[in-house]
């Protein structure tokens, strides 16, 4: 029996080592993960009964394996949610399903609103140019916009930069309102120095037909109630958050006989030659080792190779100059917002509707933030008399921001709710909660562009295989970090060889055209 050694339990680790364990019973799978936790960056965490999504995900694949396994993991709801029931709200259901009120296994089909909060009004995202997108920026604004527009359908820029992606799509008018400060905000670099390639995955363009349609429309006044009820598409979620579909993953893995070490940080591997001959722990504070005839990493391929012996100057130099963001959140219990509903989507207690809101204002240096209320009912301990909200911040690890106390993070981000008048106080404040995520989002810039002369090394490894989103430094959705898994164990059964079904996962146009969006919606980020 072949022993293989997975690192990492976030969504592709565990993926996985269920598929392997699932579909032969020639392996031992040992996972490791560095925290106590399952789901890396889409873990959930409970906090005094009100559960912090990390980063906020949306379940949404075309990829039929991903939509099949989520199903088999957590079944789709048969009956309403509480706040479907007290709102009397129709919600797509399967016959014989679950009931979300009786049991906790189960995944919701949720309605997805999520806007850009800028110069404290609220636009679509990814921002459409419809009449209330004109109405809010003014006559000037918009004028503005429509030549900037129409000047770069005409003189296109060679795209060298995220900055000439975006210009090309957009304008320059536009995207210097909606992109310029929020791109920046997130990565730590203006947009003239991130790779294109970025914007090439996750950003959708601008239709001028569809500009005009909308305008027609509304001034004509034939919305046939579809201008208000266009903000809302559907998706699924698991009850109490990301982080449960991973605990469940990880019982169903140890339940086939998988062993998973958590608490068990990998710092070494072990390799002769190009094969890897095991890895070097950290647990329960002693070094421990482990052989294994197969090893899938997910960890980042930055301390991957970092944590290689003798590797050639030119691999080991690629991979230590990749990049990261960090990602740092804040929980804040108020009793309501300031935000008032001006939609017609009904919900609790009357708030906005939104499940996060992308901030555009120079003001303040939130990101984005999150209303868990909206996500599912049974993320609030008390949903009819308060909202859960998540504060969501990028930093570098080590920097300012990051080393700040919780009550240092919370003064600062709390004073941004009151600038932004979500609340008026913040004596409102109920309670709060920080939490830190490191390497949350591998960037494009710095020796990225010698990213493929890394993979031709990593390649070389036989027995190696590097699956999801820091595995191979790409910015994955959950659904496109299952299937370089689903490739990995399809090689591995097979014996394949070629690893280039895994590592094009996501930059094949079949991927794009499936119009995946299972992770944080970032299309702008």
């Amino acid at each position: 029996m072949k022993k293989v050694l997975i690192i990492g339990a976030g969504p592709a680790g565990l993926t996985a080592a269920y598929e392997l364990l699932s579909k032969s019973k020639d392996y031992q799978v040992v996972v490791f993960e560095e925290s106590g936790q399952f789901g890396g960056i889409s873990r959930t965490v409970n906090y005094k009964g009100n559960r912090m999504d990390m980063g906020g995900h949306r379940f949404f694949s075309k990829v039929p394996e991903v939509n099949e396994w989520w199903q088999k993991m957590l079944p789709l709801q048969g009956a309403p949610t509480y706040d479907d029931i007290v709102l009397e709200r129709p919600m797509a259901m399967a016959e014989g399903g679950p009931d979300p009120e009786k049991t906790d296994r189960v995944m919701l089909r949720r309605n997805r609103v999520s806007r850009i909060f800028f110069d404290k009004k609220f636009y679509d995202y990814p921002i459409s140019l419809k009449f209330e997108t004109f109405k809010n920026m003014g006559v000037l604004k918009t004028i503005a916009c429509g030549f900037s527009y129409l000047l770069a359908m005409i003189f296109k820029r060679k795209e060298k930069s995220l900055e000439d992606f975006y210009v090309n799509r957009f304008g320059k008018k536009l995207y210097s309102m909606f992109f310029e400060y929020y791109t920046e905000n997130l990565w730590g670099r203006h947009p003239s120095e991130i790779d294109p390639s970025w914007g090439a995955q996750r950003v959708k363009g601008v239709s001028i037909m569809a500009v005009l349609k909308n305008a027609f429309r509304k001034k004509s006044g034939k919305t046939d109630g579809k201008v208000e009820t266009s903000l809302i598409e559907e998706f699924s979620y698991p009850k109490l958050g990301p982080g449960q579909l991973w605990d469940v993953t990880a019982a169903e893995i140890k339940s086939l006989g998988g062993t998973i070490f958590c608490n068990a940080k990998v710092i070494k591997i072990r390799k002769k030659g190009n094969h890897i001959k095991g890895v070097t722990y950290l647990f329960g504070g002693k070094e421990m080792e482990m052989d294994g005839d197969i090893v899938i990493s997910s960890m980042p391929v930055k301390d991957l190779v970092e944590g290689m012996n003798d590797v050639p100057a030119e691999p080991l130099r690629i991979a230590k100059g990749l990049p990261y963001r960090d990602y740092m959140t804040l929980g804040v219990l108020v009793p309501k917002l300031n935000l008032e509903n001006k939609t017609k989507i009904k919900t609790i207690g009357n708030i906005v509707p939104d499940n996060w809101v992308y901030v555009q204002d120079r003001t303040v240096k939130m990101g984005r933030f999150q209303i868990y209320n909206n996500w599912s009912p049974y993320l609030v301990k008390d949903l009819e008399h308060t909202v859960w909200v998540g504060l969501e911040y990028f930093c570098f690890e080590g920097d300012s921001m990051w080393n700040m106390t919780e009550d240092e993070f919370a003064k600062m981000a709390i004073k941004e709710m009151v600038t932004l008048n979500l609340i008026s106080s913040a004596d409102e404040v109920i309670d709060y909660h920080m939490e830190k995520v490191k390497k949350a989002y591998p960037a494009y810039f710095d020796t990225y562009e010698e990213m493929d002369k890394l993979v031709d090394y990593l390649n070389t490894i036989d027995n190696l295989y590097c699956v999801g989103r820091n595995g191979q430094h790409r910015y994955n959705n959950i659904d496109h970090s299952m299937c370089t898994s689903f490739e990995t164990v399809k090689n591995i059964l097979s014996g394949e060889t070629d690893r280039s079904n895994i590592w094009n996962v996501n930059t094949e146009k079949e991927y794009h055209e499936a119009d995946s969006e299972s992770e944080e919606e970032v299309e702008v980020d």
